[in-house]
C-alpha cells in the first residue's frame, strides 16, 4: 500500500526534537522525502539518520536554520525545492518558550521581541516562502502530485484559553499564529494551498518539561487535563500527518486542537488513566 504522503516533499522546522522529530519520522514512514530544519544541526542530522536507516526508499536531508531570520527560512525552502523538485508540506513547528516570559509587568521587551521574532515572524516567513514554492509545484497525476500543498503552523491551546500561570509573549505569539493562519487559508483557498493551525495541549516534550521543572508546576496543570496525563509528541505528529495528507483535502483555516480534552473541560474526572500513552517513534 502506498503511504499517505507517497512521493511528496515535506519541510519540518524544529525537526531536531519533540513534535518536529516525531513528525519528520512519521512523514517519511508514509512515503515523503523530508527536509529536517533545526537551529541545532546535529539533532537534525540524527533525525535524518534515523529516517535513512528505517526508510531507505525515501530521502531525508538535514539543514541548519534560525527561523527568526528571514534569509534562513527562504534558504531552507529553496533547499527543499532544489533537493526534491517541489514542496508539498510545510510544517512551521519551530518555536521557543522563554523561561523569563511572565506577565505584562515582569516580561522584558527583549523577551517579548525574541519570542515574536521566532514564534510569529518565523511562521510568517515560512508561510510566505512555502506559498511561493507551492504555486510552482508541477502536477503529476500518475504520482498523485498537484499544484499547491498543505501548510501546518504550530500554535497552542493557550491561544484559545487564558491561564493564571502567564507566559504572555508566548501566548500572544500563538494567538497571532491562529489569526494569521486563518487569514492565509482564506486568501489562498482557491490555489490548492491549505493552511491550518495545530494547537497542542501540554506535552511531555523537552520544551515544556524544561519549563515545568518542579512537581508543583506539573501538578498545577495536570489537574485540568481530563485524560490525566500530558500528551506525547507522537500524538501531535499523527494529527500533523492528517493535515499534511490529502485525507484533509477539505480542511483549511482550522484550529486543530489536540489537548486531551483540556479546552472542553470544566470539572475533570478522578482516578488514573486506563490507557498508556503511545510509544515514541524515536
Amino acid at each position: 500500500m502506498p503511504g499517505r504522503l507517497q512521493n511528496k516533499v515535506a519541510l519540518v522546522t524544529g525537526a531536531g526534537s519533540g513534535i518536529g522529530l516525531e513528525s519528520s519520522i512519521l512523514f517519511a514512514q508514509e512515503g515523503a522525502n523530508v527536509l529536517l530544519v533545526d537551529i541545532n544541526l546535529e539533532n537534525a542530522e540524527k533525525g535524518a539518520a534515523i529516517i535513512a536507516e528505517r526508510f531507505p526508499n525515501v530521502k531525508a536531508v538535514a539543514t541548519k536554520a534560525d527561523v527568526g531570520k528571514e534569509e534562513d527560512v527562504k534558504a531552507a525552502v529553496e533547499r527543499a525545492v532544489k533537493e526534491f523538485g517541489r514542496l508539498d508540506v510545510m510544517f512551521n513547528n519551530a518555536g521557543i518558550m522563554h523561561p523569563e516570559d511572565d506577565n505584562a509587568l515582569n516580561t522584558e521587551e527583549r523577551i517579548w521581541d525574541l519570542t515574536m521574532q521566532i514564534n510569529l515572524k518565523g511562521v510568517w516567513w515560512g508561510c510566505k516562502y512555502a506559498i511561493l514554492a507551492m504555486r510552482e509545484n508541477p502536477t503529476d497525476e500518475a504520482k498523485g502530485l498537484h499544484v499547491g500543498g498543505s501548510i501546518i503552523n504550530t500554535a497552542s491551546f493557550v491561544a484559545l484559553m487564558g491561564a493564571a500561570t502567564p507566559q504572555l509573549a508566548y501566548t500572544a505569539s500563538k494567538g497571532g499564529v491562529l489569526a494569521m493562519s486563518r487569514e492565509l487559508a482564506m486568501v489562498h483557498a482557491r490555489e490548492g494551498i491549505r493552511v491550518n493551525s495545530l494547537c497542542p495541549g501540554p506535552l511531555k516534550t523537552p520544551l515544556l518539561m524544561d519549563f515545568l521543572n518542579t512537581e508543583e508546576k506539573r501538578q498545577r496543570r495536570m489537574v485540568h487535563i481530563p485524560m490525566g496525563r500530558f500528551g506525547e509528541a507522537v500524538e501531535l505528529a499523527r494529527a500533523a500527518l492528517f493535515l499534511a495528507s490529502d485525507e484533509s483535502s477539505y480542511v483549511t483555516g482550522a484550529d486543530f486542537t489536540v489537548d486531551g480534552g483540556l479546552s472542553s473541560a470544566y470539572v475533570t474526572p478522578l482516578g488514573e488513566p486506563a490507557l498508556s500513552p503511545p510509544s515514541s517513534l524515536v
